[in-house]
């Protein structure tokens, strides 16, 4: 079976409203009434006010958020399990929300698919069962079913559990479950709704990982939910941070630490291990080699990564290359030391000392 080509996904004015009479408020909305407005005094919840987004191809997009701030309503406007109350969902420039119930139909079986995070499998069914369940509504050959369900169980580490129950595999195995079924339909887009967030810690990475190893080789365009900022860093190419249904800000997760838009997100990111998000194009001085340097650096390495290096090549300068060899430019210990160090942290030290 081939895989699909990547398809972006572009989310223009979306609002969502939910209630007998949505639509009649949106013009109040789109004027300033606040959700809190719109729920004591009208009796409707404003879900998502509006949305505009652009999702690339084949790039990992997480939407995050607290509880009640709209990402999961969010997720489900992209297979249409929820319609919008005005607004566009746009597939490689189709309209979803235009589409008729075949269309519709049509492009849930073979577009999209969707990794839960109650697993969602059928406790009557084997792994293999629950892994080809998407090709049977397709009505894919029975042996093609077989071929590529083995494949993918044996992509996610589950060879040898073909025909064990749901109830016989841990949580981590359950979900490795759910999604080599998703892969398994072969979608180019991956609908991924708090997927890791029921697991312990350790099998969460662990998950995160096999996530991203599986990300470079087939660049699928996956929309990651999830309310860990943590989850959202590692996994996210860009990340939008959702409040009571608007986005607040999106970006780069180095875009987002550097430069918090507000309040609410310096929150988000205030306890964020700096040297793991920010990298050494970030700090580096643009120039040629230097000629003492004797370690070369990728720009898109973490700082931490850059500090450990030069620590341990016992060095305090290193050239910066890029994806061509080519340098760029180069950065000191000093430097990365520095951009790990919280800007808040030094504004407070040298508030302190100008009032001594």
């Amino acid at each position: 079976m081939e895989t699909e080509t990547a398809e972006s996904i572009e989310i223009r004015g979306l609002y969502k409203i939910f209630g007998r009479r949505a639509k009649s408020y949106i013009d109040a909305v789109k004027n300033g009434m606040g959700k809190q407005e719109l729920q004591e005094k009208h009796g409707h919840v404003l879900g998502l006010q509006d949305i505009n987004l652009t999702m690339p191809a084949g790039s990992i997009q997480v939407v995050m958020g607290l509880s009640g701030s709209g990402k999961s309503t969010l997720i489900r406007h992209i297979n249409r399990l929820i319609d919008p109350t005005v607004g566009e969902v746009l597939v490689n420039g189709e309209d979803v929300c235009k589409m008729n119930t075949r269309a519709l139909r049509n492009f849930r079986r073979h577009k999209t698919a969707m990794v839960f995070q109650k697993f969602a499998l059928l406790p009557h069914r084997t792994v293999i069962d629950n892994v080809v369940y998407g090709l049977e509504i397709q009505g894919v050959d029975k042996d093609k079913q077989q071929t590529e369900a083995r494949r993918w169980i044996d992509r996610v580490g589950l060879s040898g559990f073909e025909d064990n129950y749901p109830n016989q595999l841990s949580g981590g195995m359950q979900q490795r479950v759910g999604l080599a079924r998703a892969l398994t339909n072969d979608a180019p887009i991956l609908l991924m709704d708090e997927a890791f967030s029921a697991l312990d810690p350790l099998i969460r990475m662990d998950m995160q990982s096999v996530l991203l190893d599986l990300q470079k080789e087939l660049r699928k365009t996956v929309v990651f939910i999830t309310h860990d900022l943590d989850e959202a860093l590692r996994l996210g190419d860009r990340i939008a941070i959702l409040r009571d249904g608007a986005v607040v800000q999106e970006g780069t997760g180095q875009d987002i630490v550097l430069r918090p838009a507000d309040d609410y997100i310096e929150n988000f990111v205030k306890e964020v291990n700096r040297g793991r998000v920010i990298l050494v194009e970030s700090v580096m001085k643009e120039g040629p080699p230097a000629a003492n340097a004797t370690l070369e650096l990728g720009r898109d390495t973490q700082l931490e990564s850059a500090a450990r290096a030069m620590t341990q090549s016992n060095v305090n300068v290193a050239n910066v290359i890029d994806m061509n060899g080519e340098c760029c430019g180069q950065v000191t210990m000093g430097d990365t030391v520095a951009a790990m160090v919280r800007q808040d942290d030094e504004s407070e030290d040298g508030e302190q000392a100008r009032s001594a």
